[in-house]
C-alpha cells in the first residue's frame, strides 16, 4: 500500500503581498518617527545656528517645522514608493488597481488623509483588520496599498 502525501494548497501569489503587512506597517510607522525625529532635531540646530548667524531673521524658518512629516510621507512616497521605515520593514506603497509605483498627487492625499486619521483619534487605521488587503482608512480613499516586498534587514 503506498503512502499518501498531503500537501497542503499554497496561497495565491496575491495573498502573499498582505501577509504580515499590520506588524510590518507598525515597524515602519515606528521607524520612520525616529527618523523624523533625528532629521527635525538636525534641522532645529541649523536653524537655530542660522538664526543666530542672521540676528534674529532666520529664525522664522521655525514656521517650516510643523510641515515635515507633511513633506516627508509625500516625497518619499510619491518619489521612491516607499519611506526609509517601510523600506527598512519590506514594504512599498502601491496603486491597489495595477500595483504601480504611487504618483506624487496620491502621494500628496495619502499623507494628507493619515494625517487627518491621527485627528480622528486613529480609528481610521484601524481598517487595516477589517479588509483582506490590511488598508486603513487613508489608503482606502487614496487608492493606494502597502504591500510586502523585498526587506532590507529581516
Amino acid at each position: 500500500m503506498s503512502q499518501m502525501l498531503y500537501y497542503p494548497p499554497s496561497p495565491p501569489p496575491e495573498d502573499a503581498l498582505f501577509q504580515g503587512v499590520i506588524l510590518r506597517r507598525c515597524i515602519a510607522w515606528l521607524l520612520d518617527i525616529i527618523g523624523m525625529a533625528l532629521f527635525g532635531w538636525a534641522l532645529i540646530v541649523a536653524i537655530a545656528i542660522f538664526g543666530v548667524l542672521t540676528l534674529g531673521f532666520g529664525w522664522l524658518a521655525f514656521h517650516i517645522l510643523p510641515w515635515l512629516p507633511l513633506v516627508y510621507y509625500t516625497l518619499l512616497v510619491g518619489g521612491t514608493g516607499a519611506t526609509p521605515g517601510q523600506r527598512l520593514a519590506g514594504l512599498a506603497v502601491r496603486q491597489d488597481a495595477g500595483l504601480a509605483p504611487p504618483t506624487m498627487a496620491q502621494a500628496l492625499v495619502w499623507s494628507l488623509l493619515m494625517w487627518l486619521s491621527y485627528a480622528l483619534a486613529g480609528l481610521p487605521f484601524l481598517l487595516v483588520f477589517f479588509n483582506p488587503r490590511h488598508r486603513a482608512g487613508h489608503d482606502l480613499l487614496s487608492g493606494l496599498v502597502l504591500v510586502r516586498a523585498a526587506p532590507v534587514f529581516y
